[in-house]
């Protein structure tokens, strides 16, 4: 759903987290695969009182990279097209129509450790990340693409008593780096507990909220001869909001004195912030672990003089004088069209403002069998995500004889409604896989993890769990 004038803010930012330690829910920061295999250090990540077997390091800023993207309802080429927007009609295709949604949903993350250790002091195990994230959640309501398509129909369009109500579009970006410090501790043979607090360096942050669009016309003749629809109107009401945070980033209005790009002039810090990730594991049984964390509790502030504020409350109407006005704007094929909603900056709202993380609940069971050779585990995640919280409920099987040597292959329910699997490999110092396999165009759910780790340090302390 970004136009053309947004996109290269996105490939900005892009570049900016693969070059910088200042960066752009899939839709996750780790891998669910990963979480049994005990030889990994990724699983981290997900509880950070799952210690591996000894200390670390990981090859900088491609030690540990993970893409990910997943809708409700389009497939990965549909999301392609939904976020470059290069093919104006791919919203006319019957084939992508029928694969939407009332409203439908897109999540789109990136995430990588430019620099990450770990090692063991005693029965004390000690991490340190230095990483850079992206997170872009959209909301697209079908009325949307109902709109586009009708638009593009030109010649079929009825513009006597056309009526448009669009609801629910919503997008939001997040970018930050995170300076973390990790603990972890056995308390006895059974439990162990770990924790890690972050440091957040936030790069920008970007709300849009429309609440409504209304577009309605009431023409009568043909508005390309004179004088034959003198009586006619046309009119766009629109109820929307924006929110962004950027250092160096302008809001440019056109003569109208409506929005209509994003200017960079640089990037740098534009708010600081503080998270907590807290988890604990316990030998219910020999063979049967549990264990929970709670990830990215946390927040950050964005300063006043990196934050931007604009709304839109406006009700234009247009007549025989300016139709051509009127048409131009519905008919540009942008999903998300600032000509449209004619957003407005907001001088009353010069003030900082505050966004919380996406918080993650954690809980996973393990049962080993083979002398802890082969482990079946379930592993249940729920991501505080925007637009809509996701769920996940993912149930493996993970070969593990050796350290340098670990085997996974996952089953994940809900996001990929049951429609893709997972897999995972560690050999030697390298460590791929994915959480949802691509199988095609119309795969709801994909992701990748690329890790490059080497040991460091002796192993942990004999008796530690």
């Amino acid at each position: 759903m970004i136009t053309n004038k947004q996109l290269p803010c996105i490939k900005r930012m892009s570049a900016i987290l693969m070059l910088l330690p200042l960066c752009l829910s899939g839709y996750s920061q780790f891998l669910r695969t990963s979480y049994f295999m005990e030889g990994v250090t990724y699983r981290l990540q997900l509880n950070p009182a799952l210690t591996p077997t000894r200390g670390y390091f990981n090859f900088p800023v491609a030690g540990a990279i993970n893409a990910a993207a997943s809708s409700n309802s389009l497939g990965y080429n549909d999301i392609v097209d939904v976020i470059d927007n290069s093919d104006d009609n791919f919203y006319s295709d019957e084939k992508f129509r029928s694969r939407l949604s009332d409203q439908n949903r897109i999540n789109v993350t990136a995430h990588t450790d430019i620099l990450s250790f770990g090692w063991y002091k005693g029965k004390n195990f000690w991490s340190v990340n230095v990483g850079a994230r992206v997170d872009l959640g959209a909301e697209v309501p079908k009325s949307m693409f109902d709109f586009l398509r009708d638009m593009d129909q030109q010649d079929a369009v009825d513009y006597q008593n056309m009526d448009y109500l669009i609801k629910h579009e919503n997008l939001e970006i997040n970018s930050y780096t995170e300076l973390g410090l990790g603990y972890a501790r056995p308390i006895n043979e059974r439990l162990t507990v770990g924790g890690k607090f972050k440091i957040l360096l936030g790069a920008g942050n970007l709300k849009l909220r429309v609440n409504e669009i209304q577009v309605r016309s009431s023409i009568n003749g043909d508005p390309d001869v004179p004088y034959t629809w003198l009586n006619s109107t046309a009119s766009i009401r629109v109820d929307a909001n924006l929110e962004s945070s950027y250092k160096g980033m302008k809001l440019r209005e056109n003569e109208e004195g409506y929005i209509d790009e994003f200017d960079f002039n640089g990037f740098g810090i534009a708010g600081y912030g503080a998270a907590v990730d807290m988890g604990v594991s316990y030998r219910l049984l020999p063979k049967l672990t549990l264990s929970a964390s709670v990830l990215d509790l946390g927040f950050i502030s964005w300063t006043k003089g990196s934050t931007n504020y604009a709304r839109s409350e406006t009700n234009r109407t247009y007549y025989y004088t300016n139709y051509h006005e009127f048409e131009d704007i519905v008919q540009s094929g942008d999903v998300l069209n600032y000509d449209l909603l004619g957003l407005k900056i907001d001088d009353s709202q010069s003030k900082s403002r505050t966004t919380s993380l996406h918080s993650t609940l954690v809980f996973g069971a393990e049962y080993s069998l083979l002398n802890n050779w082969l482990v079946l585990g379930a592993l249940s995640t729920t991501r505080m995500v925007e637009p809509k919280t996701q769920s996940e409920l993912t149930l493996s099987a993970n070969i593990r004889p050796r350290n340098w040597f670990n085997l996974a292959a996952s089953y994940s329910i809900i996001q990929s409604a049951g429609k893709s699997f997972g897999l995972a490999m560690k050999l030697g110092p390298l460590f791929v896989g994915t959480d949802y396999m691509f199988l095609g165009s119309n795969t709801k759910s994909v992701n990748a993890f690329l890790g490059i780790s080497f040991p460091l340090g002796k192993k942990k302390a004999s008796g530690t769990s």
